[in-house]
């Protein structure tokens, strides 16, 4: 057994070698000196856009980075930006295939994870006229308007007899998450009133782990070699899946069984459809539309 592995670890050195050997015979844009394995890891610093800024004032407005084994395309040009989201706006309509993404992301299924093609087509189709158009808006704008009022409510409450001070970014971040649980399943996780306090604690858990694990990048999305090394971050995202995909189907499993109460949630809507079109709109599909 220990034979095999050190022979594994031969053959991919040897294949990251020749993958970086092969990087030089291409056509990219300018970059900076790289090195064996790590690419051009170790340039970056916090903050990262500054590291970009000072990198592409010396090597150019586009330039190229090796982040471990995944190409980077680094661009401070207007003119080539807008030409990267018009003209070759479908090459670069994939996203990187992360760890985080293949559990938690139904196997890069969801909106932000698809890449290019049928799939990724039918959801933005599912997004653009059963989720995002005018009609659907506008029949949930009084969700908007009860929260939005909810927010100034409880600002002109604590700062009554004195200044307070607010943390924006969390009470905006609050905001946002109820305004969007409401229209997906009509149901407040944040802050006062909330419709299930054990519910509502167990939420705010899931979102929490969530973000912090798609925050921090695994070496191994880009060293794939790192992933042979136990370190318990894909047990913990596999973990933390199986965990969401409960909580998921569970608001799914609710809204089924009382569906004959004319609910007007995102889910409820998307049950509806599910009945005529269950190849567009199974349980995943709309478990991924909620995680977007």
């Amino acid at each position: 057994m220990e034979n095999y592995s050190l022979l594994c670890l031969f053959l991919s050195l040897i294949s990251l070698l020749f993958a970086f050997n092969l990087r030089r015979r291409r056509n990219l844009p300018p970059s900076p000196v790289s090195l064996p394995i790590i690419g051009h890891l170790h340039y970056l610093k916090i903050p990262v856009h500054r590291t970009f800024q000072n990198l592409s004032a010396k090597y150019g407005p586009v330039i190229s980075l090796w982040f471990g084994s995944r190409l980077v395309v680094v661009i401070s040009s207007l003119d080539v930006m807008e030409e990267c989201f018009t003209k070759n706006d479908i090459v670069l309509a994939n996203r990187p295939r992360l760890l985080v993404g293949k559990y938690i992301g139904y196997n890069h299924t969801t909106m932000v994870a698809s890449p290019y093609g049928e799939h990724w087509r039918n959801l933005r189709r599912i997004g653009a006229i059963e989720i995002f158009s005018a009609s659907r808006l506008n029949k949930l704008a009084g969700i908007r308007k009860d929260e939005v009022e909810r927010l100034l409510r409880k600002l002109s409450r604590n700062s009554l007899y004195e200044f307070s001070k607010v943390h924006m970014q969390s009470v905006i971040s609050e905001l946002t998450f109820n305004i969007s649980m409401r229209m997906a399943a009509g149901k407040r996780y944040f802050g006062e009133e909330v419709t299930d306090e054990e519910e509502a604690r167990q939420f705010r858990d899931l979102i929490k782990q969530v973000v912090a694990l798609g925050g921090v990048s695994n070496p191994g999305d880009f060293i794939p070699m790192i992933n042979w090394i136990p370190n318990g971050f894909k047990r913990k995202v596999s973990g933390l899946a199986k965990r969401t995909d409960a909580f998921l189907q569970g608001l799914i499993e609710e809204h089924r069984s009382k569906k004959e109460e004319g609910r007007n949630t995102m889910i409820d809507h998307l049950l509806s459809l599910q009945e005529s079109e269950p190849e567009n709109y199974g349980d995943k599909i709309i478990k991924g539309i909620i995680l977007r």
